[in-house]
């Protein structure tokens, strides 16, 4: 069992989703925001701000929030400076982290980081300390319903994928960043539009930890989340059946 985003789900069918909702919608904001502000406010030209709407509207943000999103990026209303960073480092038992971050005031961001870091047995370390462990590709996904894997991988691999792996969850088409942006344009023509897709780092060594650190680095991973200015919270963590059937009881 792999990562993070297991243990998420965990955490969401315990409601505490609901409870973050206007966390997520400032994070949304702020993308749709600073996409806006660097490739204007037309999604049909700016592939980065369709990107944001389309996550945006996956979460039920309402449209009006969206529109002053927008209308911030371009100078209207809110016109808070946002710019891109990141941090690597390690979690306990060796776990890598990247924490992806929009922040007005990389001080306070570092500051905030850095006191979940050490709050919960962490190290933060330098851009690149970690980033080797893990991919940065496209990734698009879609249900099974839409295709079988001989379409998908077909269409996938004309629409200028790296790889495609079809599972019982659904269909996972890998790209490069470069490619990202035609691949899910030409599969959204085939297949309408992809239950999730973005730019993400993925995993490419897992460490294996049991369900007492596991523990410790989601409590991390929420402190981490709960600041505004974090976007993502990446890990290279997995336990196995056991330590998950653990986490989930408790």
């Amino acid at each position: 069992m792999a990562g993070h985003s297991q243990f998420k789900n965990i955490m969401h069918k315990k409601g505490r989703a609901d409870a973050k909702r206007a966390k997520v919608f400032t994070k949304l904001g702020r993308e749709i925001q600073v996409a806006a502000k660097l490739g204007g406010g037309n999604v049909e030209f700016n592939p980065r701000l369709r990107a944001a709407v389309s996550a945006a509207r996956a979460e039920n943000m309402p449209n009006d929030r969206i529109k002053k999103s927008i209308e911030s990026g371009l100078g209207i209303g809110d016109t808070a400076d946002y710019v891109d960073i990141r941090y690597e480092g390690y979690a306990p038992n060796g776990v890598a982290v990247i924490v992806e971050a929009l922040t007005d005031n990389k001080n306070r961001t570092a500051s905030e980081v850095r006191a979940a870091f050490t709050k919960f047995g962490g190290n933060l370390g330098e851009t690149g300390s970690v980033g080797f462990m893990f991919d940065h590709i496209g990734q698009i996904i879609y249900p099974l319903s839409k295709a079988n894997a001989d379409e998908m991988f077909e269409a996938a691999l004309e629409a200028g994928a790296d790889n495609v792996e079809t599972t019982e969850d659904g269909h996972e088409i890998i790209t490069s960043p470069e490619g990202f942006i035609a691949a899910r344009d030409a599969l959204e023509i085939k297949f309408g539009e992809a239950e999730r897709a973005a730019i993400i780092w993925k995993p490419n060594v897992m460490t294996t930890i049991d369900a007492d650190v596991a523990r410790v680095i989601l409590k991390m991973v929420d402190q981490l989340e709960d600041s505004d200015d974090v976007q993502a919270v990446i890990t290279n963590f997995e336990v196995s059946e056991e330590d998950m059937a653990k986490l989930a009881a408790s």
